[in-house]
């Protein structure tokens, strides 16, 4: 019989590896679902980045993300990124990137590669540029859109100029 230390030692590896496991979760989403966060009528501010693995100021300003959302209480401020790193990468390069960075934030994809579909319900002035930022509160009419980088204290200042 085996003792307890070695059950415990089982335990905490399989829950690593759960936790482990899901921070690299990413949700595939396509127009319907990128319709429903933008549209969601919580009293909570949502920041949406749009980025990829392949943009390097997009790499660049994405520790400035993960850094500043361990700041804000999950139920004032929601951060959702959405990848535009294509659908056949998510394995080879997505989750590699997530995993090595070791990237807690909720993470999606977009599956819809026609970028013109969709655009222009995050914002009619995009250009489909990346990085881009958008911070909404619906029950609040808040919506300001950010095209380009953010560095940490940039983003703070989006933020709290509108909590």
């Amino acid at each position: 019989m085996k003792g307890l230390g070695f059950y415990f030692i089982v335990l905490m590896f399989f829950t690593f590896t759960a936790m482990n496991g899901q921070s690299q979760k990413v949700e595939r989403i396509e127009i319907p679902r990128l319709e429903k966060i933008l549209n969601n009528p919580d009293d909570r501010l949502y920041v949406v980045n749009f980025w990829a693995t392949w943009c390097p100021p997009c790499v660049k300003e994405f520790p400035s993300f993960q850094k500043v959302s361990a700041e804000y209480d999950i139920t004032k401020v929601k951060f959702i990124m959405v990848s535009l790193d294509f659908p056949s990468q998510i394995k080879t390069q997505l989750i590699p990137f997530l995993k090595k960075n070791n990237v807690s934030l909720y993470v999606t994809i977009m599956t819809d590669l026609d970028y013109n579909s969709w655009i222009e319900k995050v914002d009619p002035d995009w250009q489909g540029d990346i990085p881009a930022t958008l911070v909404f509160n619906n029950a609040k009419k808040i919506r300001k859109f950010h095209p380009g980088e953010l560095d940490e204290p940039g983003l703070r200042k989006l933020i709290d100029s509108n909590l």
